[in-house]
């Protein structure tokens, strides 16, 4: 079994998985169809087009780096044409969106080696651009971070930790734990279900069936942490006599 590695970071980004008419939440981490969306418009599919071949997929997500949860207000004008010709615009109902904030997150999809090698192909040159949950969140810098044969669990407990070097350094901890979310059997006895898994994206007829999921923990080293035998500096001892 190989898995292909994705760091998901950027100014924003939202995955929903419930999201209804003038309502547009996000989850904390994403989600299995925002994921499976971004890697099959980067292999160029159509919304119409089947994704057996992805669907197959194991998705295990690691929260490197949180952020914060925003809010945003939209407004939208329609333009109207009377019967003289002039146009005039219609107010559209007023929208709440949310999104994360300076969140990263580390993606790992779990498979054939022939399909993530392709997947990781892929997102390095992508056909249709890539994004983070909806077209105005881009990714900041590249996603792909490459192929590696072993399964999903290893990878996410032996890549090195991706949040900002301010991030880690505010971790004062030489080994940090980040939770993680993981594909499961729907048998597992911890298993919890989000109607995330895509169907179809074709907007006469999408459709999300339900997934199993898994929320754990791993434990990483952290490069910028301070061994517990080294005094944490103290500038005042510089005014001693």
């Amino acid at each position: 079994m190989s898995v292909v590695k994705l760091r998901l970071a950027g100014p924003l980004q939202s995955w929903g998985s419930q999201s209804r008419f003038v309502r547009r939440g996000t989850e904390r981490e994403p989600t299995k169809s925002g994921i499976i969306g971004m890697v099959a418009a980067a292999r160029g599919l159509r919304r119409s087009d089947p994704l057996e071949d992805l669907l197959g997929l194991r998705l295990g997500v690691r929260i490197d780096q949180p952020g914060q949860r925003v809010p945003d207000f939209q407004t939208a004008r329609r333009p109207r044409r009377d019967g003289s010709g002039e146009i005039t615009w219609h107010a559209l109902p007023l929208s709440r969106r949310y999104y994360l904030s300076d969140a990263v997150f580390l993606a790992v999809l779990e498979g054939d080696r022939a399909l993530v090698e392709a997947v990781d192909a892929a997102v390095r040159a992508p056909h249709f651009p890539l994004y983070l949950g909806r077209r105005s969140c881009p990714p900041a810098g590249p996603v792909a971070l490459g192929v590696a044969d072993c399964d999903m669990a290893e990878a996410l407990a032996t890549q090195p930790w991706l949040a900002s070097t301010r991030v880690q350094r505010s971790r004062r901890d030489r080994m940090v734990e980040l939770a993680t979310v993981c594909d499961v059997a729907p048998d597992d006895p911890r298993a919890e279900s989000l109607r995330d898994m895509p169907v179809s994206f074709d907007p006469n007829r999408r459709e999300y069936a339900w997934r199993s999921i898994v929320r754990d923990t791993v434990t990483i080293p952290n490069e910028h942490g301070v061994a517990d035998s080294e005094p944490e500096h103290d500038p005042m001892t510089l005014l001693g006599g």
